[in-house]
Formats: structure tokens, sequence, C-alpha cells
């Protein structure tokens, strides 16, 4: 059972294909006759079994049939009676390469596939490349050369061309997968199974849309945390949306949400497919940056100011040697060489001169990647100089790439790069672009450890007063929450607003003013105004009650006049605020398809759109990804000490993003929510207005349904007495848990490891343990035993540690409909309840999660196990794959 479910389908022993009458190409379809010349243009490592559906015989002979993966290239129609025949003959998995197959016939396709268990890739698939099999069950052309890296892509036209460009580029597969419209198994199961595949080592994506984001961001979350994933996407929607009733609907585009959430998920956006290999090429080094300071070592001032240009533009760090390493490099450079910013070795650079340059650089802390940009100089060795560089690569812990520019002197010099391992380009701006792509790996990796719950560790909102304010609101069939509304909604969030109070004559206007204090602002109040100042609907600084009253009436009729339909309720009045240095800032929410709720963040004020400042984030939010969109922003140079005024309080600002997240979390019915301008300065934050704009929910909402990125379940959380006295919590795991983890693996018996594992490891391999601890709560759950014991260190003081004692696991089955399920307890704990107590709790979220059936495998060997799983009720069968295991199941 721990073999992947997509194993059939990409490393099958038998293969069953079904193209027609083989023996008479004249009645194949042309992409049967390119499959089968595909097939058979190289030894595939198994077996190939041709099958007619109409010749094929008797079902007593077809049951002498057995295969693992069907490839069926026929007309639709053909294409599903042999998906029969194949769901007779106990194939596991089926290919269908076709194209144009209508949405109706591909329904049909994938009700039989369900219907024999089959995972069915296709149909609309060009199929797919196992180059280490020598298995190419593809029409997109020749078989790839075997390399370390994944390809899938949703265009087969353009999987054919990047096969193409990699052949002249010497790049290789472990796996080519070309999906299409209507493909049963979709990019997520593809993903899901790259992140387990040995073979490979990092994962380029082709993508045009998605239709689940939760499965979506869940696999890509798995996978960017096993290994590197480099996406390409094409569709760049313009972000304008003039049926927008916020500035957020109006100016966050669909682009910029899945840029967002790609960072979210720890993966890398490109731009084009020459930049998607040479970033998935940098990214499967062995190297793991901790920042963005590139240092450039050149031979010429101009390119490498090229480069440095570069380096800015994309908002990298050009690194400098520290004073100590530059005084010790300077004896051992060319007397016109220059350390000031770029290390310049000058035109009389020699191989050794740029050996001890990046030996430096290599060296100092102060630089995270170093690239050498060479220009052909007369009587200088360009190979001698890539050989130099080649050898003390193996030396270095942090990325080295280079630039060799020029073309017909440096041939030779690219060659040995190529051979050393060491990314080459032939252009500045390119090799910098290559460097910020694994910056950015580096820093989304950061953003993918992040497991916030959905309501931070502030003080509890008011939910129910939140929800009820919503639920009257769509009662009265609108949509759109008032000024007054959308502050009361942000208050019940403790999101600090102006005090505002709604005026419905001139006379009320002025004696609200005059108890608020001079000088005040008047905002007209309608559900059916959506930008205030567009209409004239907002005055600033009105010093004294005549001001207020004439202001009040100018308004109304201008209003009246400009909108004559607007439903107007009044103008409301509020205190100017008082600080006169604070910035004006932006906090939206929109409602992506399909991504859901996404937070913006960025300059605020009437001119926000011509700013066009926004950073953009999915909930939910901790401090760590609060702090994160606010730096990605261009204001955020703004908030320290700025041109005479104090810097900004960030918490409070943080805080306030924490809380929109809470919002966005636990009212699926927000679709667009404008804080703009919130006004902060050294002494807090306070949000001068707002609009919001809600819909009912949608019937999956419950338990974060709307949500791309599910939450920390931390309502699982539980304090259990333990057998023989004291206790310990019950709680999902989390990525701070690694080391826990490990401890726990590391101090069980040699036994106890052999039961879990079937494996005699003495600990948990670096990705393994990543794998375990970075979950996504939505198809897994793990819960951990938590005890927490009092140690005595060296000088004999005392300090209370925890420690993982026991952990349970469930893994949702490919049927969605039952899980697998694992579960270990500390030796010294074994006998106090941990046990049963674990997997109780899992069974419980299991059931919660809507699961019917929990299965497991216990070696028969393992009676301790076999005793707690006949207490729990579980039925206890043989399985049938293997004599040593006992098959363990309960429905739930």
């Amino acid at each position: 059972m721990d073999q992947h479910y997509l194993t059939p389908l990409f490393q099958p022993e038998t293969i069953a294909v079904f193209a027609g009458k083989s023996q008479d190409p004249a009645q194949q379809t042309s992409q049967a006759k390119a499959l089968v010349e595909a097939l058979t243009a190289q030894r595939y490592q198994g077996v190939l079994v041709f099958l007619d559906i109409h010749t094929t015989g008797t079902l007593a002979d077809l049951a002498q049939t057995r295969a693992d993966l069907a490839i069926i290239a026929l007309p639709s129609a053909e294409a599903i009676e042999a998906l029969e025949v194949a769901g007779r003959i106990k194939c596991r998995a089926a290919l269908v390469v076709s194209s144009g197959i209508p949405v109706d016939v591909a329904a049909e396709m994938h009700r039989v596939a369900r219907r024999h268990g089959m995972q069915l890739l296709g149909p609309n698939s060009m199929g797919f490349q196992r180059p280490r099999l020598g298995l190419n069950a593809s029409v997109t052309g020749p078989l790839a050369a075997p390399g370390p890296l994944a390809l899938v892509s949703q265009s087969g036209a353009l999987t054919s061309s990047i096969l193409d460009w990699a052949k002249q580029n010497s790049v290789g597969f472990s796996t080519v997968v070309s999906l299409g419209p209507n493909t049963a198994v979709d990019l997520a199961q593809v993903l899901d199974f790259l992140a387990s595949d040995a073979q490979t080592h990092s994962i380029v994506v082709y993508m045009e849309g998605i239709s689940n984001a939760r499965r979506f961001m869940s696999a890509l979350r798995a996978a960017a945390n096993a290994k590197p994933v480099v996406v390409l996407k094409a569709g760049r929607k313009q972000a304008g949306n003039e049926a927008a009733q916020t500035h957020s609907g109006a100016i966050v585009g669909s682009d910029e949400v899945f840029e967002a959430a790609l960072r979210r998920a720890g993966a890398v956006r490109v731009r084009s497919f020459v930049e998607l290999f040479s970033a998935a090429k940098c990214l499967a080094s062995r190297y793991r940056p901790v920042g963005k300071r590139l240092a450039i070592i050149t031979n010429g001032g101009g390119p490498g100011v090229l480069a440095a240009d570069w380096v800015s533009e994309i908002g990298l760090q050009l690194a400098k040697l520290s004073a100590t390493r530059a005084a010790e490099l300077r004896a051992q450079l060319p007397p016109l060489a220059s350390l000031s910013d770029l290390i310049d070795l000058s035109e009389e650079a020699n191989a050794e001169h740029y050996r001890c340059a990046i030996d430096a650089a290599g060296h100092d802390p102060q630089i995270d990647g170093i690239l050498v940009v060479h220009s052909p100089k007369a009587g200088v060795d360009a190979a001698g100089i890539a050989r130099a560089i080649g050898d003390i690569n193996g030396h270095l812990s942090k990325p080295l790439l280079c630039c060799w520019m020029g073309d017909a002197s440096v041939g030779e010099a690219r060659e040995v790069l190529f051979q050393a391992n060491i990314p080459s380009f032939r252009t500045p701006e390119a090799a910098v672009g290559a460097f910020g792509n694994i910056a950015s790996f580096y820093q989304n990796q950061q953003l993918l450890q992040q497991t916030p719950p959905p309501l931070s560790t502030l003080a509890k909102p008011d939910l129910e007063g939140a929800r009820l304010l919503i639920e009257n609101v769509l009662a009265e069939r609108r949509k759109v929450l008032t000024e007054m509304e959308s502050k009361a909604l942000l208050s019940a969030f403790h999101i600090p607003v102006t005090h505002t109070i709604l005026a419905r004559s001139a006379n009320e206007a002025m004696m609200i003013a005059t108890q608020l204090g001079y000088p005040v602002a008047l905002k007209i109040d309608s559900p059916d105004i959506s930008h205030k100042s567009d209409v004239n609907g907002v005055a600033l600084n009105v010093m004294n009650a005549v001001g207020v009253r004439d202001v009040y009436n100018t308004m109304i009729q201008a209003v009246s006049k400009l909108q004559p339909d607007a439903r107007i309720n009044g103008v409301t009045i509020q205190k100017m605020a008082s600080n006169k240095r604070g910035r004006e800032l932006y906090i939206g929410l929109v409602t992506d398809d399909p991504f859901g709720p996404v937070i913006a963040f960025g300059a605020g004020g009437t001119m926000i759109e011509l700013i066009n400042d926004r950073a953009m984030g999915l909930p939910p939010f901790n401090q760590f990804l609060a702090r994160r969109l606010i730096e990605r922003s261009r204001v955020n140079e703004t908030l320290d000490n700025w041109r005479g005024a104090t810097a900004v309080d960030r918490d409070a600002l943080e805080h306030v993003l924490l809380r929109v997240s809470e919002m966005a979390c636990e009212l699926p019915q927000l679709r667009e929510m404008d804080i703009n301008p919130i006004i902060v300065d050294e002494s807090g934050a306070v949000a001068v207005d707002a609009r919001i704009v809600i819909d009912n929910a949608p019937a999956s909402a419950h338990n974060y349904a709307h949500l791309a990125i599910l939450p920390y379940p931390a309502r699982y959380e539980q304090i259990w007495p333990m057998r023989g006295g004291g206790e310990y919590t019950i709680r999902p795991i989390h990525p701070d848990d690694a080391q826990m983890l490990q401890e726990l693996v590391q101090n069980l018996s040699a036994e106890s490891r052999y039961f879990r594992f079937v494996s005699s490891l003495k600990e948990l391999p670096p990705a393994l343990l990543s794998r375990l601890t970075l979950i996504d709560y939505d198809r897994e759950m793990a819960l951990v035993a938590i005890h927490r014991e009092t140690k005595t260190g060296e000088q004999g003081e005392t300090r209370e540690v925890e420690r993982i004692v026991g952990v349970s696991r469930y893994i949702t089955n490919p049927d969605l409909a039952s899980c697998e399920f694992s579960l270990v307890v500390a030796d010294d704990f074994n006998g106090k309840g941990l046990g049963s107590r674990l997997m109780m709790s899992i069974m419980e979220e299991a059931r919660d999660k809507g699961l019917d059936e929990i299965e497991g495998l216990v070696l028969a060997n393992n009676p301790g196990m076999l005793k707690l799983m006949k207490g729990l009720g579980f039925v206890i069968k043989p399985y049938p794959d293997d004599p040593d295991f006992k098959l363990v199941s309960h429905a739930l």
C-alpha cells in the first residue's frame, strides 16, 4: 500500500496496446500509427501486448492477458469499448491518446474507468514518456534523453516544442507528461506522483489553468517541499475589472493572484520556456542559497555594469567583499583590478586570478551567490579559465553561475562549464535572472513552511456579532455594506476605526460635528456609490458648524444630480485624523476564481489605481507572512524614518493584516473589501474609510473549504490524562516538530522501527522528515502526542522540555472515500493508553472529513498492534498481495 497509486500508469511492467489492426496500418488512425512507431522505436524494459477489440477472441482468451496499463489510440466510440476490455483484464491504469474529444464523451470514459477502478490519463492527452524505461507512450516526438527533470505540460504542441528544444540543448528528462482538457488524471495528481518519484530531482510545469485550487495547492506544496518546482503559465489576464465595486476588485488581476499562490506554495515562476530550464538546472543543483546578495566577478567593466543594473532591476542586492577579504584579495590581483562594488579583475586577468576571486567570494559571509562574467580577450585562454572555475566549483557551498560572452571563441569554454555542471548563460541579464530564481526559491520555501491557524493569538473577535451583521444585510437583499456597517464589521475583529456617526439632515450633521470636535470629514453614505470622491461625496477638514451645514446641503444636491438613482442614507461625520505625518495605506480583499480570498496591501489614498502599488498573499496569515507581505510593497520604503517623519508602528500594521486574514478565514461571505485609507504612524493604525461587498456563502464553505490553503486545525488540540499519572497533549503536527519527530524515531527500538517502517532505518532521511511534518491538513492528517518533561541541566537548573511520544496519521486514498493509517508510540510509553487514544482521535478527524473507511497494513508478527486493532473493533483479514501482512479496516 506504500506504492503510489499512479505507479501502474508511469511505471508499468506490462502494457496492453489498443491501436487498431497493427497488421493493417491502413486501418489505423494517424495518432495510432505515430503511437505504435513511438512505442517500438526503442527497446521497452517491460512487456508490450498488442490487442484488437474486434479480433481479440473470447473472454476466456482475454482472461489470460494481464497488464498494468492500457494504451488506447482509437476513435472515441471504439476507445470506450477498449476501456471496457482493459477493465476486464484488470488493468489498473489507462492512457487514451486523442484530441478534440467533447466533454460528454470524456465524461463517459471517466465513468467507465471509475467503474473498473482504473486511473485514466486522457482523453485529449498526447501521452507521456519515461526515458529510463525506454517507454515513449506519446505522439509528441522521439523519446527524450534520460535526465533528472520532469516536465508536465497542459499543451501538446508546446510539449513537442520543448522536447525539440531540449534535444538541441542536451536536457534530459525522468518523465514527460502531456495533459489536455477533460483528462481524468489531472495536473495535481501528476505532481503528487512526481513528488515521490526517485528518478525526478526537479519539476518543470507548463500550465494554462486549474479547476480545483485546493487540490492543486495541496499537490504543489507537497511537490515543492520535496524538490524544486518551476512553473511557466500562459494566459496573463488583464487586471482591470470594470464590474468591480471596490478598488481591490478593480486592480487585482487573476495573474497576480496566481503569482501569489505559487509563491506561497514554494514554487518559482518564470516567463519563457528557455528560462524554465535554466531555472530548473540551477535549482536542481546541490546549492541552497540563504539570500539575494549576488557578487559579480568580471574581466570587463561594461558587461559587469550590465549585470549590476539587472541586479537592481529585479530586486536583488549587489554583494561586496568585506574590507578584510578585499584587502587579502587585492594583493593577488593585477594592478588595474577594482574591488569597489564589482570584483573587476581587469583585462589582464588569468585563470589564477579568477580562482582567487571566487575563493574569496565563496568564503565571505556577506555574499550569497557568485556570477562570473567573462568577455573574450586576445591572448586569454577562455577554456583554461573555465577549467579552473570547474575545479573550484566542487569546493563551494554557494551558487556559482557563469556568463561567457561572445560566440566563436568561447564555444570550448562553454562545453567545459557544461561538463562541470555549472549553469552558463550568453547574456548577463539571463544569468542574473537565473540567480533571481534561486533566491526566489529560497524565499518561497520560507513561506511554504508557514502553517498559521485561522485565528491569530490576538484577542478573539466577535464572530457571532459579525455573522449576524452579514445575515441582516443579506436578508435585506443587499450586497454592499454602508460605511457604518463596514466599520462595525472591522470593529468586531478589533481593527481600529475612526468614530463615525450618520447624519440624516444638515442640523443633525452640525450637532454631531460639534460633539466630535473640529475639524471633521463628511462623506456621502450610499450602498449604490462605490467611490465617493467620483461624485463629490467627500469633504475634508471642515472647520465649523456653518461649513458643515453648507457642505451637507451641497453634497446631497451634487450626488443626487450626478447619480440620481442612488439610494442616499445621509452623510457620515467623523473627526479628522490628527496624525499629520501618518502614511496613507490600503488593505484590500478580493475573491478569486479559483483561489478564493486574496489579501492585497500597498499605498492608499485617492490615486490608488494610478500608484498601482500592491503586494498580495493568500490567507491564512501569521506575523511572518504579514511582515513579508508588507516588505514586498513599494510603500514599505516609506514606513521607516522618512523625510522627517518617524517610523510607523509596524506591529500595529501587521496586527491589522492578521485581523483581515481572520475575516477572510471566518467569513466566507466576503467578496471584496477596501480599507482605504488606513493611516499608520508611530502610535498605531486606524481605518479611516472602509467598503465591503458580501454575498451568500457556498454550501461547501464549512471547514474553510473556501480557502485554497487549509489553516492549521487548532480545533483538534486536546489534553488527556495518562494511565499511571500525568497528562499529554494531542494536536496536529506542524513543520517545527521535525526535530522532535526525528528524536522519536532515533529512540525507537529496532523492532518498533521495523514494525512502523518495515525497514531497518535508524533515522528519517531529510526529505522524508520534511514530507511527514509539512502536511496540508486536507488530504492527510498527522496527530502527535506531546509530553512535557522536567530536565535538570549541568548547573542544577531545571527546565521543561517537550517530547513527541506518539504519532497517528492518515492519508486519503485516491477514491476520496477511504484513508490509510499508520501509528507509532515511543517504547517507554507503551501500555499507557496512548495508542488507542491516538487511533480514536485520528479516526474522529477522518470521520469529520467525511471519509467512510480507515484501513492499514499490520505485520502478521506484530501481536501488540493486532491486539490494539481488535480492541478498537477493526476487521482483520489476510492481505492477498503479501502473506506477511494483515489488512485491518474499520467503517467510520
